[in-house]
């Protein structure tokens, strides 16, 4: 099937897609996104170019046959679209990796991919050394370990916002500590990274997670620590947040970027 990569949609048009769309317009990819999937109870205060085909339902986006579609609005959004567009044969980029940590999503995506010949493909976002993970996984994996620390600006809205002052912060403090399970379910928007580290390791319920909030900190700090048959690894990234959403990394929305070049692209490097 021919895909024309100018046939790029998007679920949800927040502060990480609007990155996406001027970072592609930027590095004159000729990759563009052409449309969007955005129910109409999402529009209010949302701004979408007039170049940019918006759809209320996924019904009509399926109907407009794009060749990708990048989802990058939420948990709800993976739920109830994916399954949809990859039954139809249309391959989709999941953002909201924290969703795929329900077993029962992930088989309901599986048998929808299967019935359409599709793919769906995890973006990595923030972190690096998934591949060195994926790899030691096969050889086995003892212990893997994921620390986030963020702003405290970064965790408004979540349930650290009541648990903790965090205006009031003067030094690094711990907001969770527990499983990548429990870190994908109650911080959805803040541990995708969590969620990508739990899929390409030894699972959601086995990898450890700390989150912080540091006040002496203006990045967005990933480190996964790793030990196994293959020996040991450490990696550290400070990544700076997007500009509209403190909550996101900068790196995160380059990553969903590389994702829809590397789709297209018939030798991958």
């Amino acid at each position: 099937m021919h895909r024309n990569p100018r046939k790029i949609a998007i679920i949800g048009f927040g502060a990480m897609a609007r990155s996406l769309q001027t970072s592609l317009d930027q590095a004159d990819s000729g990759f563009l996104i052409g449309a969007t999937l955005l129910p109409e109870q999402y529009r209010h205060g949302v701004e979408v170019p007039e170049n940019v085909a918006v759809f209320g339902a996924v019904e009509e986006l399926i109907d407009w046959r794009p060749s990708l579609v990048v989802e990058c609005a939420s948990h709800e959004a993976v739920h109830s679209a994916v399954p949809a567009l990859l039954e139809a044969g249309i391959d989709v980029v999941v953002v909201s990796v924290g969703s795929l940590s329900d077993e029962s999503l992930v088989s309901r995506l599986e048998e929808a991919a299967l019935r359409g010949g599709s793919r769906l493909t995890v973006a990595s976002g923030a972190i690096g050394g998934l591949d060195v993970l994926r790899s030691a996984k096969s050889a086995g994996l003892r212990e893997v370990v994921y620390t986030g620390s963020k702003p405290p600006a970064a965790w408004k809205g979540t349930p650290a916002d009541g648990a903790f002052d965090l205006a009031a912060l003067t030094e690094r403090t711990v907001i969770f500590d527990g499983s990548a399970a429990e870190a994908a379910k109650l911080y959805p928007k803040n541990a995708n990274v969590t969620a990508a580290v739990a899929l390409a390791g030894i699972g959601f319920a086995k990898t450890r997670v700390t989150l912080a909030a540091d006040p002496s900190s203006s990045s967005n700090t990933h480190k996964v620590e790793a030990d196994g048959a293959f020996g040991r690894f450490s990696i550290v990234l400070e990544n700076r947040p997007l500009p509209e959403n403190p909550k996101t990394s900068w790196l995160a929305a380059l990553s969903i970027q590389q994702c829809i070049v590397r789709h297209f692209q018939n030798i991958e490097l």
